[in-house]
């Protein structure tokens, strides 16, 4: 519960494009995508796990939040416990972002340290940026264009512009996500001080948000298509936007926290379906032009 499963594909969409960008390129390291996918979810689960910890302690999850209980808040796991799990898997993404520095450069370091901060001053820290509204902002950062350019950066130790422009649907996606988590929590993170991008924009205009992250993501997704480096095949997430339309609908017309919660696990489906078939465009094309 802790671990939040339904938000995972937020961690290996990225790893999935950015190595089918350097698979396409003629290069593909089994071990260094391996540790990179592993080092991916072991982030996204330690931030999940410290934002269960930090929200408890702020009393920002209350008994009348809509969404799933959370363990630290609902007493269910003792908080020393989850603030270990949280230590424990951030040192396993250590783990493997030492071999991937060894692998493939120093300057992976900073990449790695900076996604777990990151993770940690969400809600922890003395003026966590989830309280403040910038949530989606580093999201979209952190598991769009930082995830993506890394997982390709691991394979080939350089970036052309592609992978990039290639990380903004991927961004885009990641960040609706947490859209539909916020939208769902707007009235209780209110209440609870909590200022998240929904609570300062309100419900109608969050709503419209989410509907314009998922049309940019299948705008940008061609890009590099329409730029002369890839081909047609770049179209092919395309084929999800029936899914996106529902979920548009979904999350534009309810308030109860079910819906949402599904709306959320669906966004979710989404993004990782729409990388499938992004990656998969990507290599049917031949890969960038490096």
């Amino acid at each position: 519960m802790a671990a939040r499963v339904r938000t995972l594909p937020a961690a290996i969409a990225p790893v999935l494009v950015g190595t089918s960008l350097a698979l396409g390129a003629g290069t593909f390291e089994g071990f260094a995508f391996a540790a990179a996918l592993l080092g991916a979810v072991f982030i996204q689960v330690g931030t999940n796990l410290s934002n269960d910890y930090s929200d408890a302690r702020r009393g920002a999850d209350t008994e009348d939040r809509l969404g799933p209980v959370r363990v630290t808040a609902g007493g269910l796991v003792p908080p020393g416990q989850v603030l270990l799990a949280t230590y424990v898997t951030f040192g396993l993404a250590v783990g493997c972002g030492v071999y991937l520095i060894v692998v493939a450069g120093w300057e992976l370091l900073a990449v790695g340290a900076a996604s777990i901060l990151a993770g940690v001053l969400y809600t922890g820290g003395p003026r966590p940026y989830g309280y403040e509204g910038l949530g989606e902002l580093f999201v979209f950062l952190f598991f769009g264009v930082v995830a993506v350019t890394g997982s390709y950066f691991v394979q080939i130790q350089h970036l052309p512009w592609e992978a990039f422009v290639t990380s903004v649907p991927v961004g885009l996606l990641a960040a609706a996500i947490l859209v539909v988590n916020n939208v769902r929590d707007v009235d209780t993170d209110a209440r609870a001080g909590k200022r998240t991008l929904a609570v300062r924009l309100g419900r109608e205009r969050t709503r419209a948000l989410y509907a314009a992250m998922l049309a940019g993501a299948y705008v940008s997704a061609p890009l590099p298509w329409v730029f002369g480096s890839e081909t047609a095949w770049l179209l092919l997430p395309w084929l999800t936007i029936p899914l996106a339309l529902r979920l548009v609908a979904l999350v534009r017309t309810h308030t109860d926290g079910p819906t949402l919660n599904g709306a959320l696990a669906r966004t979710g489906a989404l993004q990782l379906v729409f990388c499938l078939l992004l990656a998969a465009g990507i290599l049917a094309g031949g890969g960038v032009s490096g």
